[in-house]
C-alpha cells in the first residue's frame, strides 16, 4: 500500500505541475467566483474558496514533500553506487599498476634470457671454430 501511495503522490505532483492542472484550476476558480451570479453570497463563495484552497495547499505540500523525500532517497542510493564504483575503479587502478610491474619484470627476465641465449650462441660458435 505504501508503494501505491508513493506512486499516487508522484503522479499527483507531476500533474499539479502540468498545463492541464493550470487550466483546471483557472476554470475552477472562475467557476467559484461565478457562483455569485447564481445568488450565492460573496461571503459564502469566499468561505468555500478559502477552505478549498487551504485544504488543497496542505495536501499538495504533503505530496510534494513526499516526492522530495523519495528523490532524496534515490539520490542517496545513487551516491552510494558512485562510491562503490569509485572503490572498484581504485582497485582496478591498483591491479593495473601491479600488472604493469609484472610486465616489467617479465621483460627483464626475457632480456636476461635473450642475453643468455646470445652467450650460448657465442660459446657454440667458439666451440665450432676450435
Amino acid at each position: 500500500m505504501d508503494k501505491k501511495f508513493k506512486d499516487f503522490s508522484k503522479k499527483l505532483t507531476d500533474w499539479i505541475g502540468s498545463p492541464q492542472s493550470l487550466l483546471f484550476h483557472t476554470i475552477f476558480f472562475a467557476g467559484m467566483l461565478c457562483l455569485r451570479f447564481f445568488g450565492v453570497s460573496s461571503e459564502d463563495v469566499l468561505l468555500i474558496l478559502t477552505t478549498v484552497v487551504s485544504l488543497e495547499a496542505i495536501y499538495l505540500s504533503i505530496f510534494i514533500q513526499m516526492t522530495v523525500n523519495q528523490h532524496t532517497k534515490e539520490l542517496e542510493e545513487v551516491s552510494e553506487d558512485i562510491e562503490e564504483i569509485q572503490e572498484d575503479v581504485d582497485e582496478i587502478q591498483k591491479d593495473v599498476v601491479e600488472i604493469a610491474e609484472d610486465v616489467d619484470e617479465i621483460q627483464e627476465n626475457v632480456d636476461e634470457i635473450q642475453e643468455d641465449v646470445e652467450e650460448i650462441a657465442e660459446d657454440i660458435q667458439e666451440e665450432e671454430k676450435k
